[in-house]
């Protein structure tokens, strides 16, 4: 008897849920399949690995979000969007109860320095795709911004600067857990990078 199909987006679904809360090496691939409904042996034919999976779920999430941040990115004065930037990257981590962090930091610390050792270079590369293409959507909307005399300032140093703000929110988010504290710093930097309102 064949196995019956699965819906293939579902059970990405749920597995970078399951990734996302408890980590890589905290996931299961026998729990991914319980809560997707499906055999352990579905999801080795399907995917190959645990780590294979995670990886075609982790393009999944970061498609996604790449469309949630260009529509953050797509209406308003420059500072209007920017605080879309950093709204959209601390709802992110904050999402989930208890919250689940930021994915692509936890990814990051499951690295493995060693062969064989926890997630590899393909997850490595991923995570920096990741980055690279968010630091490039917003060194564009900076850009446009001093196009219509909103920022005065190096785009490409000010995206870079953003960006490195935010994974700085995604450590802190984790160490304190004070939401109001990381939309403080948000909006400290967006007045670092534009200047103070009204200056």
């Amino acid at each position: 008897m064949r196995p019956r199909e699965f819906d293939h987006d579902e059970v990405l679904r749920i597995a970078f849920d399951q990734f996302w809360r408890k980590g890589v090496r905290g996931s299961s691939l026998s729990d991914i399949a319980r809560d997707a409904g499906v055999q352990r042996g579905s999801l080795y034919n399907a995917f190959g690995s645990k780590e294979a999976l995670f990886l075609q779920a982790y393009e999944r999430y970061a498609d996604d979000y790449l469309l949630a941040l260009q529509k953050a990115l797509g209406a308003g004065s420059l500072r209007k969007r920017l605080t879309a930037l950093f709204d959209l990257t601390i709802t992110n981590f904050r999402s989930g109860s208890p919250p689940r962090g930021c994915p692509t930091t936890r990814g990051l610390m499951e690295l493995g320095a060693t062969e064989g050792e926890g997630l590899d270079e393909d997850a490595r590369q991923a995570f920096a795709n990741l980055v690279s293409r968010i630091t490039a959507l917003v060194r564009e909307t900076l850009s446009e911004g001093a196009a219509r005399g909103e920022f005065n300032g190096n785009p490409a140093a000010a995206a870079l600067h953003i960006i490195t703000v935010t994974r700085g929110l995604a450590v802190l988010e984790r160490a304190f857990d004070d939401e109001p504290q990381l939309r403080e710093i948000a909006a400290h930097t967006i007045d670092l990078v534009l200047g103070r309102k009204g200056s």
